[in-house]
């Protein structure tokens, strides 16, 4: 199939491939949206790839206090690991470090998986004998004292091994200003779409890598094909008129997550406009050999 054009943008003939993750989910009320969104921004620090963070991590939706289980503001966060231990040993580090430690907060399970994993059962033992169990119904909590009253926290928060990760695509403008507010639209729509989150700052990887490299112990390199400063020395997969790419990395709970945000996405570019933002979209994969998800762009536009 020949390259599209719609609303003016350039749709190329390729697919996103992405991968099989373990993901779990917690929401994190506060007695404001501005210390839940805090403890949950803190928490999801260093999140952006598995590759040198060990998780990827970020905001999936702000919930009222009409959707939280304590009756507050709150944020549901998502972790994705590589496997079970990774992602049990991320979650409590940073359940530990992050929202025990800010100011009024409270941690629940914000998933029900397949299997468990440890969260107030792990963390209860920072208070040294004073952590208090507390039965609602089938759900168990955890007290533990902190300086500025108790910390309540749920016992376990569920486990899923269908989450996906690494779907994505480029946003590819005539200019690096052009390339970011077509990308910050595209975050923005991903932004809508439950069960799915873009890890990388604000959502955007300017960074786009491919596997290995030319130096030793390298795991990824800069994908010098999308590189516009090396258009003209290496087999660019860059025209004349494309001087910036970002990309936009996905993961989501689920297979229909990953695919509902991708169309999300790029909707929300395309409406944009060539003049205003992205005149070309692909997309990264490795030839269809290592990922079990495949996302083709032709499938994904409104």
């Amino acid at each position: 199939m020949p390259n599209m054009s719609v609303n003016g943008v350039t749709i190329d003939d390729t697919f996103a491939e992405a991968f099989g993750m373990r993901a779990t989910a917690i929401i994190i009320t506060a007695p404001s949206r501005k210390w839940a969104r805090q403890a949950a921004i803190t928490m999801t620090g260093f999140a952006t790839s598995v590759i040198g963070c060990g998780c990827e991590a970020a905001i999936d939706l702000d919930l009222p206090p009409s959707a939280t289980p304590d009756g507050r503001p709150g944020c549901r966060v998502m972790i994705f690991a590589m496997g079970t231990d990774e992602l049990q040993k991320q979650l409590l580090n940073r359940v530990g470090q992050c929202v025990l430690t800010s100011p009024g907060s409270a941690c629940f399970a914000g998933l029900q998986g397949s299997a468990e994993l440890k969260l107030g059962s792990a963390l209860r033992y920072f208070g040294d004998g004073w952590q208090i169990s507390k039965k609602i119904g089938d759900r168990h909590f955890w007290r533990i004292p902190v300086m500025d009253g108790e910390f309540l926290c749920e016992a376990t928060t569920g486990l899923t091994k269908e989450a996906v990760g690494g779907g994505n695509f480029f946003v590819m403008a005539e200019s690096s200003a052009n390339a970011l507010v077509a990308a910050e639209a595209a975050v923005a729509a991903i932004g809508m779409v439950p069960g799915a989150i873009v890890p990388f700052p604000g959502g955007i990887a300017r960074s786009g890598s491919k596997i290995g490299g030319k130096y030793k112990g390298m795991i990824a390199s800069a994908n010098e094909a999308y590189a516009p400063t090396l258009r003209g020395v290496v087999a660019s997969e860059l025209g004349p008129d494309i001087n910036a790419v970002l990309e936009i990395v996905i993961d989501g709970q689920t297979n229909d997550a990953v695919a509902a945000a991708m169309k999300a996405g790029i909707k929300a570019v395309i409406q944009l406009g060539p003049k205003r933002g992205a005149v070309r979209i692909s997309a990264g994969n490795y030839g269809g050999k290592l990922g079990k998800f495949i996302y083709s762009l032709k499938d994904m536009l409104p």
